[in-house]
């Protein structure tokens, strides 16, 4: 155990948080990060229909939805070309990546053209998560070519015309070169770069919509790579390829009378993060109220308000859980079984599977249960995860609070001498 731990302290954590740090990984971790908010606002437009099953007449408020989370790849196109730039250092051409970003994803959705009316026609679905994957390819697409050019500017630092004009032809012959692409591929070749993506990338989402997928990802992500500093943003880019597009198809089943199948989302994921990954609102409850070190009591408290709306960072590096054997092997078995619990539950039909997107993580765990599964039998299963938590937790959390009592006595004598 200890070489284990010392190999995956001083080798394993810092390459991956390397890997993290690189410009275009952590490019894309930025973009989704900064939708984040459209995110929340479509959830929140999730919230304020649930009224309508209660209250008759009460307007009708899905177009919110529609018009913030329905355009998540729009956004990301725009934002991960622009968020590249910055990283890259060139940061005077960002926001024009962005917009070569934002027109190559709108080509690549395959767009009808009317030519008698002039209108453009679009598929709504490639707007939201379902093109989340082409938004993504887009963009990295975009960002390499802006990237390439900045190594043949036509006009210099020192050729005396203002900033604005130097870029305005700097920038013009990557961003043909970009177009140009797009236009060969839909308007040419008439092959639908979206749909073509889509087919592409669908093996990796329906593995990933497997009980192994689930299961792999989510115990990686929230627990093993988390228990030694490394944040869940590193795999964010695969678990939101998966889980966006997941909850999209979720809702277009149940649109066309269809059930959804899809348990990898965000929503469904939700309710086994009580308190954070590895549902750590027990071993929270249990530091603040029956330790009796005097140290992790003082800790149990403050991290219990963050706990309760599933931030546990304050736990994770306070406790610690990070780097401690101790609270690192409940950490891991929590993150495994509830995984588990939660696709055997759905596949059963014992809790309802999410087909409304919530991105609203930080909900307290009994009101999610409710809000996403529209269901006493979310708030039940809920309840039950917290129990299991705390049985898997609780023979751990003594055997560190006597270590704890112990080390408290220590440094309180070595105070004294």
């Amino acid at each position: 155990m200890n070489n284990f731990m010392g190999w995956m302290t001083d080798s394993f954590a810092p390459k991956v948080n390397k890997f993290a740090k690189n410009a275009w990984i952590a490019a894309i971790q930025e973009a989704i990060m900064a939708a984040m908010p459209m995110i929340l606002i479509g959830s929140f437009a999730t919230v304020l229909s649930l009224v309508n099953i209660y209250v008759k007449g009460f307007p009708d408020f899905s177009m919110i939805g529609t018009f913030s989370f329905g355009l998540f790849s729009i956004f990301l196109s725009y934002l991960i070309p622009n968020s590249v730039m910055k990283h890259k250092n060139h940061v005077e051409i960002s926001k024009q990546a962005g917009l070569a970003g934002l027109a190559f994803f709108l080509i690549l959705i395959y767009p009808k053209l009317n030519a008698t009316t002039g209108a453009i026609t679009f598929d709504s679905n490639s707007f939201g998560t379902g093109g989340m994957i082409a938004a993504l390819i887009a963009g990295l697409f975009v960002a390499f070519i802006m990237n390439l050019f900045t190594k043949f500017n036509f006009i210099g630092e020192d050729s005396g015309l203002p900033d604005f004009v130097a870029i305005w032809f700097n920038t013009l012959l990557p961003i043909i070169v970009i177009l140009l692409v797009g236009w060969l591929f839909t308007f040419q070749l008439h092959f639908n770069l979206y749909a073509g993506i889509n087919s592409l990338f669908s093996p990796l989402i329906n593995l990933g919509q497997s009980f192994w997928g689930l299961t792999i990802l989510m115990f990686l992500g929230f627990s093993f790579l988390y228990s030694f500093g490394i944040s869940s943003w590193v795999l964010t880019p695969v678990i939101y390829a998966i889980e966006l597009p997941g909850i999209a198809a979720n809702q277009a089943a149940v649109a066309a009378g269809q059930v959804p199948t899809n348990i990898f989302t965000v929503e469904a994921t939700t309710l086994i993060l009580i308190g954070g990954g590895g549902a750590t609102l027990a071993l929270c409850i249990m530091m603040a109220f029956l330790a009796k070190s005097s140290r992790l009591r003082m800790i149990g408290k403050a991290a219990l308000v963050p706990s309760v709306f599933n931030i546990n960072e304050p736990l994770v590096f306070g406790a610690p859980i990070a780097f401690n054997p101790i609270l690192m092997i409940p950490f891991w078995i929590t993150g495994l079984i509830t995984p588990i619990l939660l696709w055997l539950s759905m596949k059963l039909h014992l809790v309802p599977i999410p087909s409304q997107p919530f991105q609203m993580w930080y909900t307290p765990a009994p009101i999610a249960g409710w809000i996403i599964t529209k269901s006493i039998a979310g708030v039940i299963f809920v309840l039950a995860i917290f129990a299991i938590s705390w049985i898997i937790y609780y023979p751990f959390f003594k055997v560190y609070d006597k270590q704890a009592v112990q080390q408290d006595l220590e440094w309180a004598e070595d105070e004294e001498d």
